[in-house]
């Protein structure tokens, strides 16, 4: 893990931290499962991010204005929010076209999450495609 982003995951609340955690190993280990390792993972915008070359930008976060939730962002010029919103309107919480989050005492439901991920990982091989190849 680059410095930055372990620095930025260490400044988060314990009750935090291992929610953002596994996002990390998860997304790491779809972009690996997926062929597309290693991600890069960087800090953008102040959160920690993971950037395929053949996706879109997945950022990680929790907000202090918001202490009870964690998110997860997207590029919102792209259709994918829009498209998980499609695919799953009563399993995420949505912000707009940029976000899905989730309570932090909530599990987030582990196929569909890996199926949006991955969709966010191969963005610009599936985006002509009607509802992101979903």
């Amino acid at each position: 893990m680059p410095g930055e982003v372990k620095a930025k995951f260490d400044t988060d609340p314990a009750q935090v931290k291992p929610k953002l955690q596994a996002l990390r190993k998860l997304i790491l280990s779809l972009g690996e499962a997926e062929g597309i390792s290693p991600l890069k993972e960087i800090l953008k915008w102040g959160e920690p991010s993971y950037v395929a070359p053949m996706g879109s930008t997945i950022r990680l976060d929790w907000k202090e204005n918001l202490p009870g939730t964690f998110s997860i962002y997207f590029i919102c010029s792209t259709r994918l929010v829009d498209t998980y919103r499609e695919v799953y309107p009563d399993v995420f919480e949505f912000d707009g076209n940029r976000a899905l989050g989730s309570e932090l005492e909530d599990t987030l439901p582990l196929a569909p999450l890996k199926h949006c991920l991955r969709m966010t990982l191969r963005d610009h091989e599936v985006k002509h495609l009607p509802l992101v190849g979903a």
